[in-house]
């Protein structure tokens, strides 16, 4: 049996006992840190993890050699010294998610190589080993992983038939693509949630605007509907809120599938994030609450305030399950509508670190971005718990203040707990171009300092 301690937001402990099957629905081993404490932190509920195919790493010291190069290949051919065993890690994609990536592969001695768009992408700046090339290109992603031990990506938009190649010919890709399609085509997604029982709000393809109107008839909900280009949206790009047959043309003029969807009256947007390994060990870090303007994420509160523990442990089940029937390799981020009526519904799924677990970074014991290189090399998982009682994490939006940097003064004397990460992007209005993150015991507190910071370092904020 699984014991898992929870304490409440009252401050009442209790401990329930059920199988893992009965809690994730899958037979493996995993770690829970539950959300919805404000006093303490309760102890993780885990289990040892099977072996792993024998030791990551032989006893003679070579790393095993990927896709039958010899042992020294991945380091020679990413440029480091001969003999160095520790892995290559791939990384598909140079945008903010991969410097990070990066970062947390430095103390643990992981190699990183970047396939990027170009030279000034932000992890481009900070990795030494950097490939120039189009992801869409099977050639260009060969040379690329054939200095890799193990590939993986920054965004979710490689295609899947190139990935299935690059598998066939030994290459390890993690997440798979059998998995990573669910992240790349919603309307797929949709299906294949429907298939396991995940809830989530009414929806189905839509062919034109007529059939965007027979939807709206079709629910008690009516108008407004959510239209989505099923493939290649992100931070609000590729989705639309219509109210009326005029307004649902405009999704259909790119001509690509379309899916509609009902417009959820919810309290607030959640998102269960869980991390899990090939040999099936996974972790689940709290359930945090998001706030989203224009389709972007502008805060993460971890973990969800006021959230009882048991919706909390319901949603970080619900992500274990997911992960664990999908197949998924690495970090899988569930973002989540917690409705009126007290129910959770899936509303996107991502399958690399994402922007509701930048606040592991400084807040947990293990970040999202170092556990996903130890779960894509096969390793040991590390703790997801929190450090504090409270983080809040809030994105720094471009504005009209380009020079952000003179804006350290005033953060750092102000706040000397603030930490700050930048991406080396320029500035450009609306623009993701860091993050700020503050934790603490009290939670207005801790708001109101990083709010203040990335207030200041956009130039909303002058005092």
């Amino acid at each position: 049996m699984l014991a898992v301690r929870v304490l409440l937001c009252g401050g009442e402990a209790r401990t329930s006992h059920r199988t893992l099957k009965e809690v994730t629905g899958i037979n493996a081993p995993f770690t829970a840190s539950l959300a919805g404490s404000r006093k303490g932190h309760p102890p993780r509920a885990s289990a040892p993890p099977r072996p792993i195919r024998g030791p990551p790493w032989p006893s003679s010291g070579s790393y095993p050699a990927p896709h039958g190069r010899p042992a020294e290949t991945s380091a020679s051919a990413a440029g480091y010294p001969a003999g160095v065993t520790f892995p290559v890690v791939g990384i598909i994609g140079g945008g903010q998610l991969a410097r990070m990536a990066h970062q947390a592969a430095i103390p643990l001695g992981i190699r990183t190589r970047l396939l990027a768009d170009t030279p000034q992408d932000s992890a481009a700046l900070v990795v030494n080993d950097v490939v120039l090339g189009d992801y869409r290109d099977l050639d260009t992603l060969r040379r690329f992983a054939a200095g890799c031990d193990v590939v993986t990506f920054d965004h979710e938009h490689v295609p899947t038939e190139h990935l299935r190649t690059l598998l066939a010919e030994g290459v390890a890709v993690r997440p798979g693509p059998d998995a990573l399609v669910f992240a790349q085509d919603k309307g797929l997604m949709r299906a294949k949630l429907d298939s396991l029982g995940v809830p989530c709000p009414r929806h189905r393809l839509v062919t034109d605007p007529a059939d965007v109107a027979a939807f709206a008839a079709e629910g008690p909900e009516g108008w407004p509907v959510v239209l989505k280009t099923t493939r290649g949206g992100y931070d609000g790009k590729g989705v639309w809120v219509v109210h009326d047959l005029a307004e649902a043309a405009e999704p259909f003029r790119a001509g690509v599938p379309v899916l509609a969807e009902e417009k959820v009256d919810f309290v607030r947007e959640l998102a269960a994030d869980v991390v899990r390994s090939p040999h099936g060990q996974a972790v689940a870090y709290p359930v945090v609450e998001s706030w989203q303007k224009d389709g972007i994420c502008h805060e993460v509160t971890a973990p969800a305030p006021d959230l009882s523990p048991e919706l909390a442990a319901e949603a970080q089940a619900l992500a274990l399950r997911v992960a664990g029937q999908l197949d998924i390799t690495g970090h899988l981020a569930v973002e989540l509508f917690e409705t009126r009526d007290g129910r959770i519904l899936v509303n996107e799924l991502a399958m690399r670190p994402h922007n509701s677990g930048h606040w592991s970074i400084d807040g947990a014991v293990t970040s999202q971005f170092e556990n996903h290189l130890r779960a894509v090399l096969d390793l040991p998982l590390g703790d997801p718990r929190p450090r504090a009682r409270w983080t809040v994490m809030v994105n720094v939006l471009g504005g009209d203040y380009p020079d952000m940097y003179h804006a350290y003064l005033h953060c750092m004397a102000r706040d000397p707990g603030l930490r700050v990460h930048m991406y080396g992007k320029d500035v450009k209005p609306g623009r993701k171009v860091g993050h700020v993150t503050v934790f603490g015991d009290d939670l207005d507190d801790v708001r109101e300092r990083a709010r203040h910071a990335a207030g200041y370092l956009r130039g909303d904020i002058t005092e």
